[in-house]
C-alpha cells in the first residue's frame, strides 16, 4: 500500500495528507530510533564467537509445548523468549515420506495459539487455520501422513492478529521430509548438513525479545537490529574443505535476506519450498523473503585452512524499507582438510510441469491497493485494513474463493500499484511460478521447482499455476506477518 493510501484509511482526505504526515511523525517514534518509510532498523553485527546451535532432531511422538522461557540470544544475556521445547524455537523434525506422525501439542501461553505446518500437505483439519485455536492450558494432537516429496518445511503459530508476535518471540521450527529418491543422490548429510533458521530480533538491554510494532512498522513489517541463526546472534561454525548442505528458512516477520558468501564465490541452489529443483542452479546471491526456504550446497574445498567465510546478506534494490545494508549472518571457519567423493548430480528431481492450457480458471488478486474505507480496530494493531487483497481484509466467516477439487488454476498476484514487497503464501498446496512481469521481470533459479511462497516486489505481477488436490478450508496471505495480522489474508475452500 502506498503511504497516501494508508493516510486516507486513517480518515485523511487528499487535502489532509500533510496533516496526516505530521500526525504520523508524532505517533510513530520507537525507542530504538525514529524511523521513516524508507528505513528499517540497522543491523548490528556481533562478534561471531558463539558456536552455532544445532537444534535437537526428533521424530513423531515428541510433544511440543508453547511456553515462555529464558534463552541467551546475545551471549551472556539470557532473556525472556517463547519456545516449543527447550529454549527459543523448537526441535527439528526429520520424518520419512509415507510415515504417519503424531505430535501432541500443549498451549502453555496466556493466549490462544496453534501450529501451522508450513510446507507440509496435511488435511485441512490439521493445517492450523486461524479458526483452529488451542486455548490457553489446552492440548491438541496433530496427526497426519507424510505424502509428498522430500523437502524442507517449517512450523509456526497462525492465530489471526497474534502470528507476528508469537513467531517473533520464538515460536518456529524446521520440519524435514526425507525420501529414498533424495537419499540416492548422496547429498551431504550428518555433520555436513546444517539446518539454519534465520531471523531478526529486537532486544531490550537485558536480552528480552521485544514486540511493539508502531503503525509505521505494521506498514513495512517489524524488524530488529539483531540477526540470529537458530536463535543465536552472530554464531560461527567450523567446517572442513568439502561440500556442505545448508537448509535455510527465512523465519523473519518482514526482513528479506539477499544471501551471499563474503568470498564472492558462487554456491548451488538444489531446492526450495516444495523440494529439490529439476537441476542444480549456480548463483552468487539469492533473495529470500519471509516464509521461503532455500536448499543450498556450499563448497569449501578450495578455501584455505584457517580462513573465514561469512554467509551474509548483500544490499539489494527494488524496495526502500530495507535492502540498503550489507551485513554478516554466520561465520564459517575452515579448520580441517578433508576430501569427499561427492559429485554434483546433473539432474535432481522430476517436476511435472502443469500446463496453462489445462487451467480451468484464472484469478487475479490486487495486492497493491488499500481497502476503500476499511476500518475497525482489532488486536494490538492500531488500525485494521492497511493491507488488503482485492480490497478485502480477512474475515473467518467469509469464503472468498471457491475451488473445485483436482482443478488446475492460474493465480495472478498484481503488485504493480504497490510500493511494498509481498511474499504470497498458499496453504494446502504447492504451485509453480509461470511468469513475472515488471520489476525483476523473470523467474528466479529457486523458483524453478515447487513453491508455496512467492515474492511479488513493488511493480511486479507474478503468475502461478496450481492444482488443488486437498479438500477443505484454507487461507492464502502475505507472509510479511504484520501484513497478515493486519488483514492481508483470505479464505479459499476446495470441495
Amino acid at each position: 500500500m502506498k503511504r497516501n493510501d494508508f493516510l486516507k484509511t486513517l480518515g485523511f482526505g487528499t487535502a489532509g495528507v500533510l496533516v496526516g504526515e505530521s500526525l504520523l511523525s508524532g505517533c510513530m517514534n520507537h525507542d530504538m530510533a525514529t524511523m521513516d518509510m524508507a528505513t528499517a532498523p540497522t543491523v548490528v553485527e556481533g562478534a561471531f564467537t558463539t558456536t552455532l546451535s544445532i537444534p535437537e532432531t526428533i521424530t513423531s511422538g515428541t510433544a511440543l509445548n508453547a511456553r515462555s522461557q529464558n534463552a541467551a540470544i546475545l551471549a551472556g544475556k539470557p532473556g525472556q523468549v517463547l519456545g516449543y521445547k527447550n529454549g527459543i524455537l523448537g526441535p527439528v523434525f526429520r520424518v520419512q515420506r509415507g510415515s504417519t506422525v503424531t505430535i501432541p501439542f500443549t498451549n502453555g501461553l496466556s493466549e490462544e495459539t496453534n501450529i501451522h505446518w508450513h510446507g507440509l500437505l496435511v488435511p485441512a483439519a490439521m493445517d492450523g487455520h486461524p479458526d483452529q485455536m488451542v486455548m490457553p492450558g489446552q492440548s491438541f494432537s496433530y496427526t497426519f501422513k507424510i505424502d509428498q516429496a522430500a523437502n524442507t518445511a517449517w512450523y509456526h503459530p497462525h492465530p489471526h492478529e497474534k502470528t507476528g508476535k508469537q513467531v517473533f518471540m520464538g515460536l518456529a521450527g524446521m520440519f524435514i521430509v526425507e525420501s529414498p529418491e533424495e537419499k540416492a543422490l548422496n547429498l551431504p548429510s550428518g555433520n555436513y548438513e546444517l539446518p539454519l533458521i534465520i531471523q531478526d530480533k529486537r532486544l531490550s538491554a537485558d536480552g528480552t525479545t521485544l514486540y511493539e510494532p508502531t503503525l509505521e512498522e505494521v506498514m513495512i513489517g517489524y524488524m530488529g537490529e539483531t540477526v540470529t541463526v537458530n536463535g543465536v546472534n552472530a554464531p560461527f561454525q567450523n567446517v572442513a574443505t568439502r561440500m556442505y548442505r545448508l537448509r535455510i528458512i527465512n523465519g523473519s516477520n518482514g526482513r528479506m535476506y539477499n544471501l551471499a558468501l563474503s568470498s564472492g564465490n558462487a554456491f548451488t541452489v538444489i531446492g526450495s519450498d516444495g523440494g529439490l529443483l529439476p537441476a542444480p542452479e549456480s548463483v552468487t546471491s539469492l533473495l529470500l523473503s519471509p516464509g521461503e526456504r532455500a536448499d543450498l550446497l556450499v563448497d569449501f574445498s578450495k578455501t584455505a585452512i584457517n580462513s573465514e567465510v561469512f554467509l551474509q546478506s548483500n544490499s539489494f534494490s527494488g524496495v526502500n524499507s530495507q535492502g540498503n545494508q550489507t551485513f554478516k549472518i554466520l561465520k564459517f571457519t575452515v579448520n580441517k582438510a578433508e576430501t569427499d567423493a561427492f559429485q554434483m548430480p546433473v539432474t535432481l528431481n522430476t517436476v511435472t510441469q502443469l500446463l496453462t492450457s489445462a487451467a480451468a480458471k484464472t484469478r487475479t488478486f490486487d495486492i497493491g491497493i488499500a481497502a476503500d474505507g476499511a476500518g475497525g480496530h482489532g488486536g494490538s494493531m492500531a488500525m485494521k485494513g492497511m493491507h488488503t487483497i482485492n480490497g478485502k481484509i480477512f474475515s473467518s466467516e467469509r469464503i472468498d474463493e471457491s475451488i473445485n477439487v483436482n482443478s488446475t488454476e492460474i493465480w495472478e498476484f498484481d503488485n504493480t500499484k504497490g510500493d511494498e514487497p509481498h511474499p504470497m503464501h498458499l496453504h494446502g498446496t504447492f504451485f509453480q511460478v509461470i511468469s513475472r512481469t515488471g520489476g525483476r521481470g523473470n523467474i528466479l533459479p529457486h523458483e524453478k521447482g515447487l513453491k508455496d511462497t512467492v515474492l511479488a516486489m513493488p511493480g511486479e505481477k507474478v503468475r502461478i499455476i496450481v492444482k488443488f488436490e486437498r479438500v477443505g478450508k484454507f487461507v492464502f496471505h502475505c507472509h510479511n506477518l504484520e501484513h497478515e495480522d493486519d488483514g492481508m489474508m483470505l479464505n479459499f475452500e476446495v470441495k
